[in-house]
């Protein structure tokens, strides 16, 4: 945990992604192999407790999941160690 909160990476061939901001529930654990499709974690909530020493703190004093405002999901994807518009893979959005 960091300024991106509870986190989860995925590697694996020539791409790295990394999820920020989500639940501290998670759904996976370190060494899984996921599939496509499947599902990995959810969003997590603005604020998180019981965990030492978490700097981030919102309006009210609460600790936050991260470096946020508010529930959202920070995706970042990298193709052979640079990183790309995560939109760039799904051009059916676009």
């Amino acid at each position: 945990m960091g300024s991106g909160g509870y986190t989860i990476v995925i590697s694996g061939s020539n791409y790295i992604i990394t999820c920020h901001h989500i639940s501290p529930n998670f759904i996976v654990s370190v060494n899984d192999n996921v599939e496509q499709g499947q599902l990995i974690a959810q969003v997590g909530p603005k604020n998180v407790y019981n965990f030492f020493n978490n700097p981030y703190r919102d309006e009210y004093g609460n600790p936050t999941n991260g470096a946020t405002t508010g529930p959202h999901l920070h995706l970042s994807i990298k193709k052979d160690n640079e990183l790309i518009n995560p939109l760039s893979l799904f051009p059916s959005i676009l």
